[in-house]
């Protein structure tokens, strides 16, 4: 685990976007952790998340023109991200859509810079993946190319009814069903990390084994 995942993990912790306890996720798991972006919602914690998207975007040597944010937490994401990288040095052009059509004055679904070259789809969490395909279909029916996909958190869970879970993630298959990488600032490996550190907080280390043991049960070893 870099030092960049491991700040940003004890930054959502902080700021309570990452929580422990009892929650029930979109596949309808018991999860012993919930994440949610949403709350990055003041100036200084948004600033600081997007930061880290740069930085990981920066990192991972991916060769992209512009970012692209799925409506609507991507829209917030992908905005504050690209502040963060003219910030770094690497100005770049954004764009986001809507989810209704407009039908009046510019007209369309996209709004910002025009879809061109090679685009990050910048987003929170994948979960269906109906975000990312929405996405990658209205890039490249402009003609340009997804170059990656770019997540705060990979949660590395199997997808599927409980009887039936298949042997991927909703990670692995948006990567191997587009072709493109899926980067993440962290993972749940990451987090669990964290929680065994000898200087892990006491508060989050009495989850430790709930979230060991809903990573047996749900989790991928590792992304492919």
């Amino acid at each position: 685990m870099s030092a960049l995942t491991e700040e940003f993990i004890r930054f959502a912790v902080d700021a309570q976007v990452i929580r422990f306890g009892e929650f029930v996720t979109k596949a309808g798991r018991t999860s012993p952790y919930f994440f949610n972006a949403g709350l990055f919602n003041d100036g200084a914690n948004l600033g600081k998340v997007a930061n880290f998207y740069a930085q990981t975007l920066l990192d991972s040597g991916v060769e992209f023109d512009m970012l692209f944010g799925p409506a609507y937490k991507g829209i917030t994401l992908a905005s504050a991200t690209a502040v963060a990288l003219a910030n770094k040095g690497r100005n770049v052009p954004f764009a986001y859509n809507r989810k209704e059509a407009k039908d009046h004055g510019e007209g369309g679904t996209i709004v910002g810079a025009k879809l061109a070259g090679r685009i990050v789809i910048i987003d929170d969490v994948i979960s269906a993946g109906t975000s990312v395909r929405e996405s990658v279909e209205l890039i490249r029916a402009a003609g340009a190319e997804p170059a990656a996909v770019l997540i705060a958190l990979d949660r590395m869970e199997r997808v599927g009814a409980d009887d039936a879970l298949s042997a991927n993630s909703a990670v692995q298959e948006v990567s191997q069903s587009y072709g493109i990488p899926v980067l993440a600032i962290a993972n749940l490996n990451d987090l669990f990390t964290c929680l065994s550190a000898e200087n892990a907080d006491v508060a989050m280390t009495q989850y430790k084994d709930a979230v060991a043991d809903y990573r047996q049960r749900y989790g991928v070893v590792a992304n492919k």
